[in-house]
């Protein structure tokens, strides 16, 4: 039987939504279980840990819970060992991204530019090879080289003719030796962002610029940095949140010490929560600590849009 030719064309018509309406029901079928796993240990535990910070809750005491308010928040405020930390965790954040991100472009360029230089697979594996490693192995593997008393940098010191030094528990050297293991940790993270964002760049440009011959400087502002600036800011972004976060490093090699000297946040929250169990006001640090790697991810957006921007009315 024959479809009348306006009943026809309206069914050909309603194929489209239909089609939309189906792709887009399969579309968030095959979304649902990331949504799940998503909001089953990321969401609900965040919630959780957000009520959490308004209740004293001791883990070990026979006190139930009892919700007061804004007091941990407070006295996150008003402790100064805590503000003493926090201090410390953004300069081992400053200074660790910025000899990271300086080393990880001087390394980058370097195997950019030698492309056919023999071994260079090889090489870029190797280099690569400290950044695989977990950050559990390095601390051992660096503590161990550190040793005084058979650890082999303080070995070729005496063989030189220096005196043999303990890194670790030298006040003066303790929180600059953390800032070296991380630097040699994440280079190589900084030098393969580098490499991905010179790869960005397109060839005929490079080449348009070499015939040109650019002076380097407007090579770099005119040519590379439009290009290569998005995944080198991202790369940054990265290491900075990672950096904040820092514990296993100055747990292993030094657990804070000397003194408080290398006691970052993270350490000090992994005291609060399972060391006194102080579950309320570690949640309370916890949801402070998120906020600030929020704002981190903020500011990085905003100097990329504002960037963007000053670029487009020019």
């Amino acid at each position: 039987m024959k479809l009348p030719a306006a009943k026809f064309e309206e069914a050909i018509k309603d194929r489209p939504a239909k089609k939309k309406a189906n792709d887009r029901s399969l579309s968030w079928l095959l979304l649902l279980p990331v949504l799940a796993f998503f909001a089953l240990f990321n969401v609900l535990p965040t919630l959780w840990m957000l009520g959490l910070s308004f209740y004293d809750y001791t883990l070990t005491s026979y006190k139930p819970p009892s919700f007061i308010g804004l007091t941990n928040y407070v006295d996150f405020a008003k402790n100064e060992q805590i503000a003493a930390s926090v201090s410390r965790t953004f300069i081992f954040l400053i200074l660790a991204v910025i000899a990271q991100t300086l080393l990880g472009i001087l390394i980058g360029v370097f195997f950019w530019k030698n492309d056919k230089m023999p071994g260079r697979r090889i090489a870029l594996t190797l280099f690569f090879t400290p950044m695989v490693v977990t950050p559990i192995a390095t601390a051992l593997f660096w503590k161990l080289m550190l040793d005084p008393t058979f650890g082999v940098i303080n070995y070729f010191l005496t063989t030189w003719g220096f005196e043999r030094t303990d890194f670790l528990t030298n006040s003066s050297l303790a929180f600059p030796t953390l800032i070296v293991v991380d630097t040699w940790m994440w280079t190589p993270f900084m030098a393969l962002m580098t490499l991905a964002a010179l790869g960005s760049v397109p060839k005929a440009e490079l080449e348009a610029a070499a015939i040109d011959r650019l002076p380097i400087r407007r090579l770099i502002t005119s040519v590379i940095w439009p290009h290569a600036k998005f995944i080198l800011m991202l790369g940054i972004l990265l290491r900075s949140i990672d950096a904040f976060k820092t514990m296993d490093l100055t747990y292993i090699m030094t657990n804070g010490g000397p003194g408080d000297t290398t006691e970052l946040i993270a350490l000090s929250l992994y005291r609060f929560a399972f060391k006194s169990f102080k579950l309320g006001y570690s949640s309370a640090v916890s949801v402070l600590l998120l906020f600030i790697a929020i704002a981190l991810t903020a500011i990085y957006l905003y100097i990329l849009n504002a960037k963007k921007k000053a670029e487009q009315t020019v």
